[in-house]
């Protein structure tokens, strides 16, 4: 995908009110975790580069390196996904979407993200549930640095809470947009 990965997702037309209000809200801070996950694996970058350099020129040990980078990419990834989601980015099989009628493909890509949200909802509720664990019995990694299990569990669980708000939103204009348009055909004939 070219372009601004800063630009603002599409608002569907019919997310006016709240729900407008909650697309422009999270599309907000889709934007901030993009950055943040920027930033992250640009971090790494610099994380193990400068952990090469050390090692093998100024023969310098380093063993914190290697868990830095995978919290900082643990991050980046999670942080990201709701914000791809937003541009139904992830990866879908769109070959149903050319062979199916246009109706059946709107089912389907609704009940698709009603799956999906379902899933992101348990995943949510369960790295929460798996970061206040490591918080409050103070878990931490088996390396000799130790950082707290904490930090990547926290950035699961935010990034996944971002996933599932997107998927509940997009659900909710969807469910909108089928009402209204079902209305339409209803006073329109009521054909369906």
């Amino acid at each position: 995908m070219s372009g601004n990965p800063f630009a603002t997702a599409p608002v569907d037309a019919e997310a006016d009110g709240l729900l407008g209000m909650a697309a422009r809200v999270l599309a907000w801070c889709n934007r901030l975790a993009l950055a943040l996950a920027m930033l992250a694996v640009l971090a790494a970058c610099g994380v193990l580069s400068a952990s090469v350099v050390l090692r093998y020129f100024l023969k310098v040990p380093t063993d914190w390196q290697d868990e830095v980078a995978v919290f900082l990419l643990v991050g980046a990834t999670f942080f990201s996904a709701a914000h791809v989601q937003a541009r139904r980015g992830h990866i879908g099989i769109e070959i149903a979407a050319t062979l199916l009628p246009p109706a059946l493909d709107r089912l389907r890509r609704a009940l698709c993200d009603v799956l999906a949200l379902l899933f992101c909802a348990f995943f949510t509720w369960k790295s929460w549930t798996l970061w206040l664990e490591a918080w409050s019995e103070g878990q931490t990694t088996s390396s000799e640095w130790a950082p707290p299990l904490a930090l990547p569990y926290g950035l699961m669980s935010a990034g996944m809470t971002l996933l599932t708000l997107q998927l509940l939103l997009q659900c909710l204009i969807a469910w909108r947009v089928g009402a209204r348009h079902g209305v339409r055909l209803v006073a329109a004939g009521g054909q369906s």
